[in-house]
């Protein structure tokens, strides 16, 4: 039995997962807690929310995130990745960064906009 904290909504429930009896999940209060403590167990996600260095725009960092969930266990290489990008001016929100970062199918974009500036 595994103990977890659902972070899928403000609640917070304190999940309990029986690996041995198909990842039931107990004391999630919505559906979307046994989905989420299954998952965790199986093949824990995330979203990477970081920021990368730019040039010429009026703040030395833009916002970025991943487009959509990533394996836990690569987070330590995509943001190693994010680190080694430097960004030129202008860049819009949706652009892509980085594509299909290490061959997950996942893209890193871009979460603000910053023009250029002189």
């Amino acid at each position: 039995m595994a103990d977890l904290i659902c972070i899928v909504c403000p609640k917070g429930c304190h999940l309990h997962v029986d690996e041995d009896n198909d990842f039931k999940v107990t004391g999630n209060q919505c559906g979307r807690g046994k989905v989420y403590g299954k998952q965790e167990m199986i093949n824990p996600v995330r979203t990477i929310t970081s920021t990368c260095r730019i040039r010429e725009a009026n703040l030395p960092r833009v916002p970025v995130k991943t487009s959509e969930t990533i394996p836990k266990g690569k987070m330590q290489a995509i943001m190693y990745e994010i680190n080694q990008v430097e960004l030129q001016a202008p860049v819009h929100v949706g652009d892509v960064i980085i594509p299909n970062i290490l061959d997950t199918g996942v893209d890193v974009v871009a979460c603000k906009n910053m023009e250029k500036v002189n």
